[in-house]
């Protein structure tokens, strides 16, 4: 028997719930450990890679992002030595074949994918931030690692505190085997959520908790509202002004340090706004540190950059930056270049720095605990629009609060704003509920790698495997239950419904048609409503615009102040919302079309797709022959003679008087039992629908990406061929288009800064909805290269959009003239001297464009194309990219850029650090 014993390096009593996830383990099962930040989990994954040693087997530990990757390669190499740890991310390939290797998880499911002998040995896969699978664009790939990974290695997954940690493991359970949930709700370090409010009769800011003996602080609200309600006008003020306010940057900073409560982490989700408020500070003269502290931060900075020239460190702001790390104030986030970001972990880890001003990235998996955590604002804007922080949001961005073994409690500062109420943060702070969800959703490339190594029946069993699945036939359960109930009650309501003196069903509808006619006499208006609430989202109609009909596609319909509004675009991209008023004749429907997911009806590059689909979509042609009748608005009718659509108030009047069963002593009994039996029928449907669409809808997104490849010569029956072999080692957003571009040469015969500069088309997603700006290319023949790719995507997309899949995105060729520039050795001052773009922008996309150039090298079909390929990856990892890319300090890597600035995109953290793609 294998003995298993306890890592001999712990040096602390464990704790209840990592004693029992250990002993999960050591019973040969899985488990699954949810837990606060900073409770101990990774104690759970460190005695399964030390038990894995004493067996003399492997251990991988995979993280969602590189700079967690290299913090754990360098906690393990510390612990077991460099020779018995191995690295593998986009930037780094050391040791592969180590008994431990730390990796992102995209590497892992490649290697599962390639069938890679790496595999070999392997008992433990540490799944870290495991509850990053409900994440929209990366969280599928977590779900690929648990669905196929050999059956023989077991899983420890770590989470945070989730309220359906027993779904997750018993999903595991199902698709591996024994699984354990283990969840710990109580936090290691007791939190406190404090309310900071400022008061303009007072001079110190309000610091009060949010929760009072389990119930939201009366106090706080009663500040709250009274301050709603009451404004003071000072000499000069031209209006009244709230008496309370939003306690400013540098008022919080004192505040803090005057309660000893740094270091602290201050949240902003801008990276603009984490700069500023580091110059706000230093402009007030703030600063946390003494001498000896200087000296120590200017040591551990100058140590982070000595790879980089003077020309580098001052196109990149080093003096200004410096001057507020040597404050003890620094800004986080994704804008700045890894080894600035890296020297602040190191400082505030060290003590040395403050206060930090971060964006959300700082909160997942950093190691950097604090005393106090600050929320500027409790919303945040996607791209699209402000959203409320989830529960889940707020308590991943307040775990860091609270060190263990330092602070006897932590503490959690929002600060006030006029736009949320108090009511709304007590919400926030008392919020238990977390649900985790699952972002599963079949690729091509998943699509080729499941027909590459399973066959029919087993690919689409796998695809029932995912937890999104699992999910949905846990619903459906729920579902059928609720359809038995309400056909029961149906058909109670059907009995009530009989008479032997006529069909009461009849009368009610004349009833019905009386009281609309009545309703309707003045006018048209209701007629017309009624005919614009028939029409759905992806309608193609003709609107009035100034003093013509234009084509125009319906974004959506909804009842507003007693009416329907149309909100429709043109195919001049004009946005207008119509009512009934707006319209003489009815519109006909004259076509459909399928709008874009995810929907996006305020975002221009969203309009614009949408625009581009109606310019192309077929139609039929409008009849306009004159006011629509009005048949068929009201209902289907009556059975015999009857049509009340067409009789006049007094007809219907008496028709309902005159119908036998209004003689009926029991008539009032009829009608509820009519209306009760019709909307138990439309329950009943409605439900019946919700059942059918999940039990089929992983499947039929399969079967018409299977189509797609099919039509375009990836798959010969249930045979790939080479094209497919080809589309199979392409990980990536735009995995299709890309196969389809090197299929068709558009990456043959291209130097090494040309092929750089095309592929940059695939990985580059301007950040923000700015003015659209005519593309720039370094060559003729680039912009050339360029017309034929557009011209294959929007083939492409027709292709998607006729079958039904989501069409593959729009490619921006904005960073190819900087690529170029850096492949042919310009150096950063040049390259970046005219560019709005950050360092750490231009950093993150050069190394997704080098993960891109590599997998085009393994997978080209022209081996000089591959060769061009791999020549200009190993010309982009240079100066501050690869700088950027050293492992050999303490802190290390790249991060998730997340959606931060008002200008970004929502998704763009699905594409920060996502770039480790390709197998090394």
């Amino acid at each position: 028997m294998d003995e298993r014993p306890v890592p001999p390096f712990y040096d602390f009593v464990l704790d209840d719930f990592q004693r029992r996830a250990i002993d999960v383990l050591d019973r040969g099962h899985s488990v699954l450990v949810a837990a606060p930040t900073g409770s101990g989990k990774t104690v759970v994954a460190e005695h399964a890679v030390a038990d894995a040693l004493a067996c003399g087997e492997k251990a991988f530990y995979t993280t969602p992002i590189k700079a967690l990757s290299n913090q754990k390669y360098h906690d393990f190499v510390a612990r077991y030595g460099v020779e018995r740890v191995g690295l593998l991310t986009g930037d780094n390939t050391i040791n592969g074949e180590a008994p431990i290797v730390v990796m992102t998880t995209e590497v892992l499911r490649n290697m599962i994918y390639a069938a890679s002998s790496t595999l070999g040995g392997l008992r433990y896969v540490v799944l870290d931030e495991v509850h990053y699978l409900q994440d929209a664009y990366r969280g599928p790939v977590w779900e690929e690692v648990i669905i196929h990974l050999p059956r023989s290695v077991r899983l420890v997954c770590l989470s945070a505190t989730v309220s359906n940690a027993g779904d997750l493991a018993e999903w595991i359970s199902t698709v591996r085997g024994p699984t354990t949930a283990v969840v710990e709700l109580e936090r290691p370090v007791e939190l406190e959520n404090l309310y900071l409010v400022g008061e303009r009769s007072s001079d110190r800011l309000h610091m009060l908790p949010v929760v009072v003996g389990d119930r939201p602080n009366a106090e706080a609200r009663k500040l709250d509202e009274e301050g709603a309600r009451r404004q003071t006008r000072h000499k000069g003020d031209r209006r009244p002004r709230r008496r309370l306010f939003t306690p400013r940057r540098v008022e919080v900073a004192e505040a803090l340090a005057e309660a000893s409560m740094l270091p602290a982490l201050y949240f902003i989700f801008s990276r603009a706004a984490c700069d500023e408020a580091v110059r706000q500070c230093l402009d007030a003269h703030l600063s946390l540190t003494d001498a000896d502290e200087r000296q120590r931060i200017r040591a551990i900075c100058e140590q982070h950059v000595r790879t980089l020239s003077d020309d580098d460190l001052d196109v990149l702001g080093w003096s200004r930056w410096m001057m507020g790390m040597e404050a003890g104030i620094g800004a986080h986030h994704a804008g700045m270049v890894p080894p600035f970001k890296e020297a602040v972990e190191a400082c505030f880890a060290a003590g040395l720095v403050k206060l930090v001003f971060a964006t959300e990235t700082l909160a997942l998996g950093i190691n950097m605990p604090a005393r106090s955590v600050v929320i500027e604002k409790l919303t945040k804007f996607t791209g699209e629009r402000h959203e409320f922080l989830t529960p889940s949001q707020y308590t991943q961005l307040t775990g860091r609060a609270g060190r263990r073994g330092i602070d006897e409690h932590g503490n959690a500062l929002v600060l006030w704003s006029p736009y949320i109420a108090f009511e709304q943060v007590a919400a926030l702070v008392m919020a238990r509920s977390f649900a985790l969800t699952s972002a599963f959703r079949p690729t091509y490339n998943m699509a080729v790698n499941l027909v590459r190594r399973y066959p029919p029946d087993e690919a689409h069993h796998l695809l029932n495997l995912s937890f999104a699945q699992y999910l949905s036939d846990r619903e459906v359960v729920g579902l059928e239950v609720q359809l038995e109930r309400v056909a029961r009650r149906r058909a109670e309501a059907e009995l009530d419904v009989h008479c032997e003196l006529g069909d009461p069903q009849e009368l009610v509808m004349l009833e019905r048609r009386l009281h609309d006619v009545r309703r309707e006499a003045p006018s048209q208006f209701h007629a017309m409503d009624e005919a614009l609430s028939r029409l759905r989202p992806g309608d193609v109609i003709d609107v009035p615009d100034r003093r013509e009909f234009v084509r125009a596609v319906v974004l959506s319909a909804a009842r507003r102040q007693g009416a329907i509004r149309l909100r429709v675009l043109t195919v001049a991209r004009r946005r207008l919302l119509l009512g009934p008023a707006d319209f003489d004749v009815a519109p006909e429907r004259l076509g459909h079309l399928e709008l874009p997911v995810p929907y996006a009806p305020h975002s221009p590059s969203y309009q614009r797709s949408v625009a581009v689909l109606l310019s192309r979509v077929r139609v039929r042609a409008p009849e306009r022959k004159g006011p629509e009748k009005k048949q068929g608005l009201a209902g289907s009718g009556t059975s015999g003679s009857r049509d009340p659509v067409s009789m006049g108030v007094a007809k219907i009047e008496a028709a309902v008087t005159g119908h036998p069963v209004a003689g009926c002593p029991d008539v009032d009994r009829h009608r509820r039992a009519v209306r009760d039996a019709n909307r138990l029928a439309g329950e009943y449907d409605q439900i019946k629908r919700r059942v059918l669409g999940h039990a089929s809808t992983l499947a039929r997104s399969f079967d018409r990406i299977l189509q797609v490849l099919a039509e375009l010569g990836y798959l010969s029956g249930w045979q790939l061929t080479e094209r497919g072999n080809v589309l199979a080692r392409l990980f990536h957003e735009t995995d299709l288009l890309l196969a389809e571009c090197l299929h068709a040469g558009l990456f043959d015969d291209l130097d090494p800064a040309s092929i750089a500069a095309l592929a940059s088309l695939f990985t580059y997603e301007a950040r923000g909805s700015g003015e659209d700006v005519a593309p720039w290319f370094p060559t003729v023949e680039l912009r050339r290269r360029w017309a034929e790719v557009e011209g294959l995507r929007l083939r492409l997309v027709d292709i998607e959009e006729r079958v039904g899949v989501p069409p593959v995105r729009a490619l921006d060729p904005g960073f190819a003239g900087l690529a170029y520039a850096w492949v042919g050795g310009r150096d950063l001052v040049e390259v970046l001297e005219h560019e709005e773009l950050s360092g750490g922008d231009f950093v993150r996309n050069v190394k997704q464009l080098i993960d891109l150039l590599r997998q085009i090298g393994d997978a080209a079909p022209s081996g000089a194309t591959a060769g061009a390929a791999r020549t200009a990856s190993t010309a982009l990892f240079r100066g501050i990219v690869a700088a950027s890319s050293a492992v050999d300090d303490e802190d290390g890597g790249d991060e998730d850029g997340g959606d931060e600035d008002g200008a970004d995109r929502a998704d763009v953290s699905a594409h920060d650090d996502a770039d480790d793609h390709s197998q090394r």
